[in-house]
């Protein structure tokens, strides 16, 4: 019997990273808002350093199931 591949939910791939030890990353939400109306922010207020945030634990399962990990 022929075993097909799974395909993976590209819409939650481009939003979210796994670390090396498993974590899931997601963009913070300073830097999602960010995206809209850069014209009008400084170049200061563009730059977050802190653009990437662990995920709460509840979330993780459901996420890697999405990308089947």
């Amino acid at each position: 019997m022929k075993k097909y591949k799974l395909k993976t939910h590209k819409s939650t791939a481009k939003r979210f990273k796994i670390t090396g030890t498993g974590k899931v990353k997601r963009a913070a939400q300073q830097m999602r808002n960010n995206a809209h109306r850069k014209n009008k922010s400084s170049a200061q207020r563009k730059i977050n350093p802190e653009a990437m945030v662990i995920t709460a634990k509840g979330n993780v399962k459901k996420i890697k199931r999405l990308l089947h990990i």
